[in-house]
């Protein structure tokens, strides 16, 4: 099974921490030379020197502020204009959590741009090279509520089903160049965001968090958290040659937690 990345340019967001740094690394290790984006320039700094570097493989990283769509803008076309990029990986952290009706309209304004129409930018920016190059992949990193809702994340829920509903029609259009698009859905998993989720149900409903941990680690059939290395190996994989024909899915890496089908 060829999954090697050699040659291929990857642009990967949110990549200073979490998820996206792990995707960063498991790119690295099969060949791709990374593009780190993130809004913290000391953060991408350290993390450019965790990268595996065998050869000619080189990496790089680009400052935009995801809460900022001009940032994004000005960050990808600087990238293309210096380089094709074959694959990109749209990650960015999420909305805060909360019951929808406690939810500002500017929250749902504020989610709706720092997720759909920064990855409409970054898509827009890099296809035209994927066509040329006759090879793209595109993976959004989104949540489980695809599939089904998750109590107190009114806003995410909400905006991720818009990703993913954009995510397929994209995959339906440009599938026929050799592009292919398609959405991880991450579980719970050891990073800054669900430590966020726990303190918040924590301080809602009066208990430890080490309680609400445990109630979370029982809800998981595997009865843990997964880690981001787990997320970051099948994103590698979709991201590799291997998985030519696999377009327009949504893929759930949570342990078993997902009730639906």
């Amino acid at each position: 099974m060829d999954i090697s990345l050699k040659g291929k340019t990857a642009v990967i967001c949110g990549s200073s921490q979490g998820i996206g740094l792990a995707t960063a690394k498991e790119l690295a290790v099969n060949g791709a030379n990374c593009i780190l984006m993130a809004r913290n320039q000391e953060a991408l700094q350290k993390a450019i020197g965790l990268l595996a570097v065998r050869g000619d493989q080189y990496h790089q990283w680009i400052a935009a502020d995801f809460a900022d769509n001009r940032s994004v803008e000005e960050a990808i076309k600087n990238i293309v204009s210096k380089q094709q990029v074959e694959i990109l990986i749209n990650n960015t952290g999420g909305p805060k959590a909360g019951p929808i009706l406690e939810a500002s309209t500017e929250a749902f304004e504020q989610a709706f741009s720092q997720h759909l129409i920064n990855n409409q930018i970054l898509v827009k920016a890099v296809v035209p090279g994927m066509r040329e190059a006759k090879y793209g992949r595109i993976i959004n990193i989104i949540s489980t509520s695809v599939k089904t809702p998750l109590a107190n994340l009114g806003v995410s829920n909400t905006i991720r089903l818009a990703v993913a509903s954009w995510a397929k029609t994209l995959a339906n259009e440009i599938g026929q160049f050799n592009i292919t698009v398609n959405n991880i859905l991450p579980g719970l998993t050891q990073t800054q965001r669900l430590d966020e989720l726990v303190k918040h149900t924590a301080d809602a409903v009066k208990k430890e968090q080490a309680s609400i941990e445990s109630q979370l680690k029982e809800s998981v059939p595997m009865k843990r958290f997964g880690i981001p290395e787990e997320i970051a190996n099948v994103i590698a994989f979709l991201a590799s040659p291997a998985a030519s024909y696999v377009n327009g899915i949504n893929i759930a890496v949570d342990g078993g937690r997902t009730p639906a089908l």
